[in-house]
């Protein structure tokens, strides 16, 4: 019997990926999300912006000293999902 995948969600609060141990979002989790918001980039964003609330706050209560960096965690939960324009464009860029 062949067992189906794990679905690469994250363990909190450590905000690791369930299925393949890489910080969450993992590259199959972006993957993942890019094919089922493809229609909606701003329903995409808006929860990527939920988990990223939640991510902050767990990891500075496990960690309160030594936390990840802001602009680290914006990168890792938001910066992959934004639509960028053409070289040295940015217009379609959202601003951290």
């Amino acid at each position: 019997m062949v067992t189906p995948p794990r679905p690469h969600l994250p363990i909190r609060p450590l905000w690791l990926c369930r299925a393949c141990a890489a910080p969450w979002p993992c590259a199959t989790a972006r993957l993942t999300l890019r094919h089922e918001y493809t229609h909606d980039r701003v329903a995409l964003l808006v929860y990527l912006g939920g988990q990223l609330h939640d991510a902050a706050d767990d990891l500075y209560r496990l960690n309160p000293h030594d936390g990840p960096e802001p602009r680290q965690l914006f990168d890792r939960f938001l910066g992959w999902a934004l639509i960028r324009g053409a070289a040295g464009d940015d217009r379609t860029r959202i601003s951290p």
